[in-house]
């Protein structure tokens, strides 16, 4: 959007009345679908300063940077997680499946996915997170959302992590350019900054001087600062299965 603001606010200084068209907009009304942007680019439009095929160009390079805003306007968590995460991954990995007690007779929600390989099926947890810039808390998910290459603060809570339960961990952030895909072995989750979250008798309580791999059940926080504690992790999206199999199989 930044981006999109600077591009716009160059082509206004070409105007011939600049800063009176700049009063007009201060005072116009957001109605959708008629807004701000709309109501500038018509009049860039209609003063010759902007094409038609400049404007596509435009238009095209703004929807290129925000492929994925959308998904940050999904307000619901389980409609984030369980709704848009499940059907994002398996449209990139079809071979990916949702377990069952048909598939598993111990089935009993442990995990979220698993993949078929070699008569096995290897147990995957799924954990997602949105990119947002922490410095906004009151702004809503799609003014907050970040590109992959901003140098903003951001803070990706990865919650309710249950090692013991999966071969291996599947995890994704979405940004509005891209989606990004980390790959570990359950284990992996032991040389991160894996804390407890909830305080049960299957969970080491915070008090004490817990051993990680004494947490049932825990949570990740990825910011700026460790974001390179995972960078050996990512993988491409066509590359999901060969690095499931690899973390299961080492």
């Amino acid at each position: 959007m930044e981006l999109l603001e600077y591009e716009l606010d160059s082509l206004i200084k070409k105007l011939k009345d600049s800063e009176r068209f700049r009063s007009e907009i201060d005072d116009i009304q957001n109605v959708y679908p008629f807004n701000r942007y709309e109501y500038i680019i018509t009049k860039l439009v209609e003063e010759d300063v902007l094409s038609y095929e400049d404007y596509l160009e435009l238009r095209n390079e703004y929807i290129n940077r925000n492929l994925f805003l959308y998904v940050f306007e999904i307000s619901a968590p389980r409609g984030f997680g369980d709704t848009w995460g499940f059907s994002h991954l398996l449209s990139v990995e079809p071979e990916l499946k949702r377990p069952s007690r048909k598939t598993d007779s111990a089935y009993k929600g442990q995990y979220d996915l698993y993949l078929p390989y070699m008569g096995n099926n290897i147990r995957i947890e799924v954990k997602g997170s949105r990119a947002v810039d922490r410095n906004k808390p009151n702004e809503p998910l799609y003014m907050k959302a970040l590109s992959s290459n901003s140098k903003k603060d951001f803070l990706m809570n990865f919650q309710q992590v249950k090692p013991t339960c999966c071969d291996v961990m599947l995890w994704f952030a979405v940004y509005r350019d891209c989606v990004k895909y980390w790959v570990l072995k359950n284990t992996d989750i032991y040389n991160l900054n894996f804390s407890p979250q909830h305080r049960n008798s299957e969970t080491a309580t915070r008090n004490e001087n817990y051993k990680k791999t004494d947490i049932y059940e825990g949570q990740v926080m990825i910011t700026r600062e460790n974001i390179s504690t995972i960078e050996k992790f990512q993988v491409e999206g066509r590359a999901l299965r060969q690095a499931i199999i690899e973390k299961f199989e080492e």
